[in-house]
């Protein structure tokens, strides 16, 4: 990664293009075996496939999973039973579940993970998620922290989920950095106007290196990776675990001096 170029960074850690209108799109990574994936109903309905990489009849035959509408409001069904999704709205899916989406103005991220045990599916309403407050706006990193899956309360076999929000004026997020050793995390920008970017930082401590990122657009971070970024304007973003555990405080902070 530190003598990579530009473009073979992107190939390989940044996922463009996942939002198309009419699709499912997905990336399979064999970061602790993640996909990310998006969903853009349109005026019909789109069924999550169970992509040839994944060796199963059925996505979630193995897995579980969690979506969050970054689009306007729509529905996704389980097993045909209707859950309401409105922007930045969850969902977890347990292990076993067949899932369609729709909604002509949504769109839906989802990430799945390999699961050990098969859990309730669960509606995560973004309103009703108490934010933790972090950063201050004297450092530029003031921003709410919601935390729709992350090893209490909701239980799961792997997957943390949930959004953050930059409070405005503010520009980082989890800034200073950290590494959790034993867990792969996704990134998806969102809510960024169309000329704005997100410069998200990654690599080892020491020897960080940058992608330039859109609206969207999502960053795969390994274990072995700092995640952090500073934004020309207003946004939010997904993140996404899966790994070893699910300790959402099982992390190890990066000393600005060590950057």
């Amino acid at each position: 990664m530190e003598t990579a170029t530009t473009a073979d960074l992107r190939k390989n850690f940044l996922v463009e293009d996942l939002f198309r209108a009419g699709e499912v799109r997905g990336v399979y990574t064999h970061d602790d075996r993640l996909v990310v994936g998006g969903a853009v109903p349109g005026a019909g309905q789109l069924e999550l496939p169970a992509w040839d990489v994944l060796g199963v009849p059925s996505h979630l035959t193995r897995r579980e999973l969690g979506i969050i509408n970054v689009g306007q409001s729509g529905h996704v069904l389980v097993n045909n039973e209707k859950f309401e999704l409105r922007h930045l709205d969850g969902l977890y899916v347990g292990r076993g579940n067949e899932v369609v989406f729709a909604g002509s103005d949504a769109a839906f991220y989802f990430v799945s993970a390999p699961a050990h045990a098969t859990y309730p599916t669960t509606p995560l309403t973004h309103a009703e998620v108490e934010p933790v407050k972090l950063g201050t706006p004297q450092g530029a990193n003031e921003r709410s922290l919601y935390r729709y899956a992350w090893g209490q309360e909701l239980e799961t076999s792997v997957l943390q989920f949930g959004v953050t929000v930059i409070a405005d004026g503010s520009v980082w997020n989890t800034f200073p950095p950290h590494l959790h050793d034993r867990r792969t995390e996704a990134y998806l920008y969102l809510d960024l106007d169309e000329n704005d970017r997100v410069f998200h930082l990654m690599g080892k401590p020491g020897a960080a290196r940058h992608l330039v990122v859109r609206n969207r657009e999502v960053v795969i971070s390994p274990p072995w990776s700092i995640h952090s970024g500073v934004g020309t304007g207003p946004y939010a973003f997904v993140w996404a675990m899966g790994g070893e555990n699910n300790d959402y405080t099982d992390l190890s902070a990066v000393a600005l001096e060590d950057l």
